[in-house]
């Protein structure tokens, strides 16, 4: 057990920004869910997802005002968490062969928020869910603003799906867009319009930064600010990193990609995906160790 202990703590430690949210989805979902369900066998009965999910009503913000961001990293059930989570490690995974470790940590809280904002104002505006009170979880709409973002950049990516072979990165973004456009009046409405969300506030994101503009600027500065006051002795906790990518840059965009270093623990990172820590030589472990100091 406590070897098993040992490599999760080793993998969260050395893993990037994409392994790190994918523990935090999965421990913000497993912990509570298990923790109130013994609570519940013992006779209390805690809706404590009311704490952590944004609600359409309004003054709910009030006293909960988290909720436009803890949202996105809870989720209501197995299913729920799992598919999410795929998504999340195979958008992420795309998005970083372009843009910095920061960079995608900016964009899913900041495509959460606005998401989230969206998906009040949509139950504000509209008189058929005017009348209807309900909640949200879940990390949809930033996933879907992390892959929107990777399309809006190399839409002439190139993937290879199980049972389905090669495909354009533009054809999987266009296929999630349409199966949300047709569920939108169907179930579900809320979480919908959020994914909507989260793929146009992508695509914006990229199409910002190649003018120049960042908009998850002011997340950043935040995070910067944050990880200074619990690292002290390391002011920058993400390098400023840069590689040669495929794709033609953009003069004058603030798009930034990445070193050889980031490179090497990305193949690490995705020779494990494909077959387990184990497989992992010592020089290996031992650089991803380093690397996550």
């Amino acid at each position: 057990m406590g070897t098993i202990l040992d490599d999760l703590k080793l993998q969260f430690r050395s893993g990037d920004v994409v392994t790190k949210l994918i523990f935090w989805n999965i421990a913000l979902f497993a912990v509570p869910h298990i923790l109130f369900g013994i609570l519940k066998l013992a006779g209390i009965d805690i809706n404590w997802m009311q704490y952590v999910s944004l609600s359409t009503e309004p003054s709910d913000l009030l006293w909960k005002p988290w909720s436009l961001i803890s949202y996105a990293f809870f989720h209501a059930g197995i299913l729920h968490v799992l598919f999410n989570l795929i998504m999340l490690h195979f958008s992420g995974r795309l998005f970083l062969t372009f843009f910095t470790q920061k960079q995608l940590l900016s964009l899913y809280i900041t495509s959460a928020i606005f998401a989230g904002l969206v998906y009040l104002l949509s139950y504000a505006a509209f008189p058929a869910l005017a009348n209807i009170n309900t909640s949200m979880v879940g990390s949809s709409g930033a996933v879907m603003a992390i892959l929107f973002a990777t399309t809006a950049y190399a839409p002439m990516m190139e993937l290879r799906l199980l049972l389905i072979g090669s495909v354009k990165l533009w054809h999987v973004a266009l296929v999630l867009l349409i199966i949300d456009l047709v569920q939108l009046s169907v179930s579900n409405t809320g979480g919908h319009i959020a994914h909507l969300a989260g793929a146009f506030f992508g695509y914006q994101y990229v199409i910002q930064l190649k003018k120049g503009t960042d908009v998850t600027s002011w997340i950043s500065r935040l995070i910067d600010f944050l990880s200074g006051l619990f690292s002290p002795k390391k002011r920058t906790p993400f390098r400023k990193v840069h590689k040669n990518v495929k794709v033609k840059p953009v003069v004058g965009s603030r798009i930034v990609t990445k070193d050889k270093t980031q490179q090497q623990i990305d193949e690490i990172l995705d020779k494990i995906s494909k077959s387990g820590y184990d497989s992992l030589t010592k020089e290996e472990k031992e650089f991803l160790f380093r690397a996550g100091k």
